[in-house]
Order: C-alpha cells, then sequence, then structure tokens
C-alpha cells in the first residue's frame, strides 16, 4: 500500500526557496554548493522541498532571465540582512521552525492523471482566469480557475463532465434531464442553479435554486433543495449543511471571507496564483473579513498587509510567503 510523505513544513519550504535563490543569483561560492549538497542530504522533507520548488520554476523558464536572476539576487540581499548580515544561508534558516506550508496538493503525484484529462479537456481555464460559456440550449457555465469540463448533449440527455476545478451552472430550459458529472458520482439539475466543486477526494455540491438529486458512485443517493450543501466522495454522501453564500462570490472575481483564519483564505487565494503561496504558522490563525480581489492576487496580499500584522515577502518572483511584521 502506498503511504504518501508528509509534506514539508513553511520552515524548509522557505529554507528551500532561500538556497534556490541563492543559486538563481549567481553569488554561490563551491562552499556554499557543499552546504546545499549536506542540506538535502539531512532529510527527506529537504529534498521533498527541493524537488517541488524546481517543479514551481520550471513553469516560470521565460521568467529566468537576467531580470530573475537580479530579482533573486535581491532577495538574497534581504535574507542576508535579516538575519545579521551572515553571509551563509545554512546558518541563517537553522533555527527556522514551524508548518504552515500551503499549495502543495496540485503537485502531488495523485493528481497527475487529473491534469492530463484537463489538458484534452473541450473547455478550460488556466490558473487564474474565470470565465463563463453559454451552451445550445441556454444553459450558462461559470468555469472558475483552473478548471476543466467536458460536455455530452444527446437526444435524451445533456451532460456536463467536471474534470478538475469548479463550476457554477444555470440550467437552460430544455425537457432533456440534464446530468453533472465528477469522478465521484453523478448530479441530476431539477431546474437549478448549484455550484459543484472537485476538491480533493470528494465532490462539494451546493444549491442555490431549485435542486439536485445527488447519486454517488457506489450507490445511494439524496435531493439537495436550494440553500443546502454537501460534500460526496464515490461511496459516501456526507450531512448536509446550510449552503455558505460566499462559495458564490468567484463568479464576480470576488474571495468572500467572513471571519475565517487567514491559512483559510491563503489555500483559497493560492488556486489563483501561478506561483507558490504560503503562510507562516505563526500568523495561520489570523481572523480575516472582507472581499479579496481574485483577478489581482497581488492587490489581495496587499490588501492584507494593510489590515493585518503581516508582511509580503517575496524570496523568488515565483515565491511569495505571508510572514509576521
Amino acid at each position: 500500500m502506498h503511504t504518501e510523505a508528509a509534506t514539508p513544513s513553511h520552515a524548509v519550504m522557505q529554507q528551500a526557496a532561500e538556497w534556490f535563490a541563492l543559486l538563481r543569483s549567481g553569488d554561490a561560492t563551491e562552499q556554499d554548493r557543499a552546504a546545499l549538497r549536506d542540506w538535502l542530504a539531512q532529510a527527506g522533507d529537504h529534498r521533498q522541498a527541493w524537488a517541488y520548488a524546481e517543479t514551481i520554476s520550471q513553469r516560470f523558464a521565460p521568467m529566468q532571465a537576467v531580470d530573475s536572476r537580479q530579482a533573486a539576487a535581491g532577495a538574497l540581499t534581504q535574507v542576508h540582512t535579516a538575519r545579521a548580515g551572515r553571509r551563509r544561508l545554512l546558518g541563517c534558516i537553522a533555527a527556522l521552525a514551524g508548518t504552515g506550508f500551503l499549495g502543495w496538493a496540485g503537485w502531488r503525484r495523485g493528481e497527475l492523471s487529473e491534469v492530463a484529462l484537463a489538458w484534452s479537456a473541450e473547455h478550460r481555464t488556466a490558473t487564474g482566469e474565470l470565465r463563463d460559456i453559454t451552451l445550445a440550449d441556454g444553459t450558462r457555465i461559470w468555469l472558475n480557475t483552473a478548471t476543466a469540463l467536458n460536455t455530452d448533449y444527446q437526444p435524451a440527455m445533456r451532460c456536463i463532465q467536471l474534470v478538475s476545478g469548479e463550476m457554477l451552472i444555470e440550467t437552460g430550459h430544455d425537457a432533456r434531464p440534464f446530468i453533472a458529472e465528477t469522478r465521484h458520482g453523478r448530479m441530476q439539475a431539477l431546474g437549478t442553479r448549484f455550484t459543484v466543486r472537485l476538491d480533493g477526494d470528494s465532490t462539494l455540491l451546493a444549491v442555490y435554486e431549485g435542486a439536485v438529486a445527488v447519486s454517488p458512485a457506489h450507490g445511494g443517493s439524496r435531493v439537495i433543495e436550494a440553500g443546502q450543501q454537501l460534500r460526496f466522495s464515490a461511496g459516501q454522501l456526507q450531512p448536509t449543511e446550510n449552503a455558505d453564500p460566499a462559495r458564490e462570490a468567484w463568479t464576480r472575481g470576488v474571495l468572500l471571507a467572513s471571519d475565517i483564519p487567514l491559512q483559510q483564505l491563503v489555500a483559497e487565494l493560492s488556486r489563483y496564483h501561478r506561483g507558490h503561496l504560503g503562510v507562516a504558522p505563526q500568523v495561520a490563525q489570523l481572523r480575516v473579513l472582507g472581499g479579496y480581489p481574485l483577478r489581482d492576487p497581488d492587490r489581495a496580499l496587499a490588501m492584507l498587509e494593510t489590515v493585518l500584522p503581516v508582511k509580503i515577502q517575496r524570496t523568488l518572483p515565483w515565491w511569495t510567503s505571508i510572514e509576521p511584521k
């Protein structure tokens, strides 16, 4: 049986990013490279974090030219200054501790098949992209960030298959049954407006108008009325809850936070951010209120700096962390 390794802590992830910044700056000595090899040999999570940093950097290859090297050098200087001018990063990062890493799930091996299917989907959005489509029967579908879906309209049935991400559906007037599917099961709309989100090992359904009949892949069924939501897996229907109105706000480009932990907000915001976005454990439980723009994550982060005792640290152009001020 495969057992998934624990994800590296926030501190270890930051260490990996700072080592990466040192190498990208062009200022690394042979002693630095030897120290990096020692650091990698110390623990498996060090190697995990380094592999993750390399994977993220490959998504931003066009940025890794002169300007990226200058930015990395500048970030490296800030790291040295903040740690009393000590030159060697190994000494600087050894004292860091704690957890709080976010945004790891999309890189895990188990997600690769979903990514491959998403690339071949009929309709899809990139990370940070929001758009809506109108189908031939008048059905309107909003696609959230990094979403992929296929349509299968037949004489006797209309079917939407959500491959990844999240969608909001407003069904058009048509006599044919309307079915939405994920890998966890099937949802039949009963003249309705609802959201469907693939969330790891489960699907989250929230109904805002009408009703939806849910049938997991391995049996059982339940009708979810307007104002209700539930999560289900292939073999289980979880208890029904009140639908969260904030779950619809993304269609307007807004992330609504109603007294939630900063860690939860950052986890959601990271879905719209193409690079790494983490939060230090010291501030992860700060409570957050307000609306934050999804189409401009940098602006959302700047807003957090104005209302919370935090600072935004960019160790690399594609590596951002929220730290205590």
